[in-house]
């Protein structure tokens, strides 16, 4: 590369460690352009919850434990974000006996009446419309328009709930080939069923979960044996997910609370605070070790390591990455990762200085040899992180993203910044200062 490219590549780097900075850090020069994007923090340094439900899968045959664990934790993140939660945590856990649920919730104000709500079991309601359903939707679209609250829900309650339907699942249009939902009431619900659909032709049949409402199907014709099918222009994900949605609420699936862990607002920011400071100290003590082990490599490796930190906390706020302990682990040993590779590199290059080569071949050598040492070690971490975040729960999936992400922007840093720095270098008369480089 001639010096000239090196000098561009240098500045360009320099410009987005600046804007980057900015972004990280934006009261620094408060630009009008760049947003004020905040950090998104886990419930171990925001505070929140952390709660383990056991589900009661005795009365589920074998082959629906999984839809109806699934379907349970769509019921159940549609409750929690009634609590007006960021992006709440719910996730599925099944082993040979065990199936539960485990539900993160990150800044809760009220975690006792989120903790009542989530433990109850779903609850299906099929509606029709009232008898003055237009005039409703009348004054609700005139509410709108003023920005208020939608008056009154135009639906009124059926005897039809859950507990007659026998199940939904997914199937397909002979013809077209589109996905549809299937559902399946039991003898009593058939008649309930029927005599619904007979007076609603040509009107929509609601379906609640919950009070909310997840469809509202049109009724065609009046529909006997208890067999009927919900179709429009889904998608095979968004017929999957009604169909496990309508068997949450056929299928009972009791939850029992097993593990509940409260971390408060201010225990989560004295974490928080620790845990930058241990970040600031260590990155402090790398960059004294560098400088007076590898002088000036070791200088300028330490600005490629501050601008590599840099680069990591904007990729942290743009993505997002939910922060916690784990992963703010995560990042400070991906950032002895950096330093691992500017070893490397920086011992080959003084073995071929002591051999007698010029700076420049020194340079370009000391990064060719280094090279496979700095990809098998940063490979084998990434291995083991994305096995880490496909198999681990939530703490460990933290841990295991910031390390992919700091292990791959730290390669960049040891390959691309530190190598153009030293390029610069090249035919200046720092590079004939031999105390600077052995």
């Amino acid at each position: 590369m001639s010096k000239r490219k090196t000098y561009v590549v240098v500045l360009v780097i320099f410009i987005l460690a600046f804007l980057a900075g900015n972004l990280v850090f934006p009261k620094f020069l408060n630009l009008p352009y760049l947003p004020d994007v905040p950090f998104k923090l886990g419930l171990d340094l925001q505070g929140g919850i952390h709660l383990v439900y056991e589900a009661d899968m005795s009365g589920i045959p074998t082959s629906d434990y999984s839809s109806s664990l699934q379907g349970l934790r769509d019921v159940i993140e549609r409750r929690v974000n009634l609590f007006g939660v960021k992006e709440p945590t719910v996730q599925t856990q099944e082993s040979s006996n065990q199936h539960r649920l485990i539900v993160e919730l990150a800044g809760i104000d009220e975690p006792a009446k989120a903790i009542e709500m989530i433990g109850q079991t779903p609850y299906l309601e099929f509606k029709e419309y009232k008898e003055n359903y237009q005039e409703i939707i009348d004054k609700n679209v005139e509410a709108r328009e003023k920005v208020e609250v939608a008056l009154e829900d135009p639906f009124q309650l059926t005897s039809l709930t859950g507990k007659y339907l026998k199940k939904a699942e997914l199937s397909f249009d002979q013809t077209t080939y589109q996905p549809l939902v299937s559902l399946q009431f039991d003898d009593e619900g058939a008649k309930i069923f029927e005599e619904l659909t007979s007076r609603n032709i040509g009107k929509p049949l609601a379906i609640y979960i919950d009070g909310l409402p997840i469809s509202a199907p049109t009724v065609q014709e009046k529909i006997s044996q208890g067999k009927a099918q919900i179709s429009g222009r889904f998608t095979l994900e968004e017929a999957k997910t009604l169909a496990r949605n309508l068997n949450a609420g056929a299928l009972p699936v009791p939850i029992t609370l097993i593990s509940q862990e409260t971390v408060g607002p201010a225990l989560g920011k004295i974490a928080l605070e620790k845990s930058l400071q241990a970040g600031i100290w260590g990155l402090a003590a790398v960059v004294i070790f560098m400088t007076i082990f590898y002088r000036l490599p070791g200088l300028l490796a330490s600005l490629a390591l501050v601008i590599y930190a840099i680069l990591n906390l904007t990729l942290f706020k743009t993505i997002p990455v939910t922060l916690t302990l784990a992963g703010l682990g995560g990042f400070i040993l991906s950032i002895g990762m950096a330093v691992d590779g500017n070893i490397l590199i920086f011992s080959r290059m003084r073995e071929e200085l002591r051999q007698g080569k010029t700076f420049a071949i020194a340079v370009e050598e000391g990064f060719k040899r280094a090279w496979p040492a700095i990809w098998d070690g940063n490979f084998t971490l990434l291995i083991v992180a994305v096995i880490l975040f496909s198999f681990g729960t939530s703490f460990v999936k933290g841990f295991a993203f910031t390390v992919i992400i700091g292990t791959l922007l730290s390669m960049f840093s040891a390959i691309i910044i530190t190598k153009s720095f030293l390029r610069c270098l090249v035919g200046t008369k720092l590079e004939k200062a031999k105390f600077l480089w052995h």
